[in-house]
């Protein structure tokens, strides 16, 4: 029972901490360079999900996605299968969720970056894409690898979206932090302390590694002045 929950959450973690790197990338480069009057709407609708109760993000992406709504509709035209209440559910609520995580720290890197060093890139006559990935990219890799590793940590601690979005199906959509739930109300407090402590220690050490290697990279830095 823990060993599978604890399978399905580090799946739906790394599932979503991918799709959200592949989102936040060309995100975070539009919000750190772009001058739209209204880039300000998009970074409050990417802030959103910090602020908003769980509940309300999972209730409106169970809306969303339900079988009487025209996504859940479409899908199940297509496939067959309903999105609520399914892995693939968790997936969609869990990116929508997590995407400030993975957004922010990504932007901030890229924002970073000195402006000079783009242009120069372009005076000599590198395209916009070769720009970023000689020269924005590397530079913002610390911002990167936080956003992958924070997006990634806060996957595993989600309870309110998935479960108003997956429900608690063992084995389908029961995570770890519904799974410590369960445990709780069942009155199994030995059980709820291990799964627990086991997920604390597993962000811990996310967290310390990558902590750690800002802090190595900082000293490699300064090695090299």
């Amino acid at each position: 029972m823990i060993l599978q929950a604890l399978t399905l959450t580090l799946r739906l973690a790394l599932l979503v901490s991918l799709i959200l790197l592949a989102i936040a990338l060309p995100l975070g480069y539009w919000l750190a360079w772009s001058r739209r009057r209204w880039k300000f709407l998009v970074e409050a609708v990417v802030s959103l999900p910090i602020v908003l109760p769980p509940t309300v993000l999972g209730f409106y992406v169970l809306v969303a996605i339900g079988p009487l709504s025209p996504v859940g509709r479409w899908y199940h035209s297509v496939t067959g299968s309903n999105l609520a209440f399914t892995f693939r559910g968790l997936v969609i609520g869990s990116v929508l969720y997590s995407l400030p995580f993975a957004v922010q720290p990504i932007a901030a890197a890229f924002s970073s970056v000195d402006r000079k060093l783009m242009d120069a890139s372009a005076t000599l006559g590198a395209s916009a894409w070769r720009t970023f990935w000689r020269i924005v990219l590397p530079l913002g890799i610390p911002g990167v690898l936080t956003g992958f590793v924070l997006s990634f940590a806060h996957t595993l601690g989600e309870f309110g979206v998935v479960l108003m979005i997956g429900g608690n199906i063992p084995g389908a959509t029961q995570t770890v932090s519904i799974l410590i739930y369960d445990q709780v109300q069942a009155l199994n407090y030995a059980t709820a302390n291990q799964i627990a402590l086991l997920l604390l220690v597993v962000c811990f050490l996310l967290l310390a590694a990558l902590y750690g290697s800002r802090r190595n990279r900082k000293w490699m830095l300064w090695g090299w002045q």
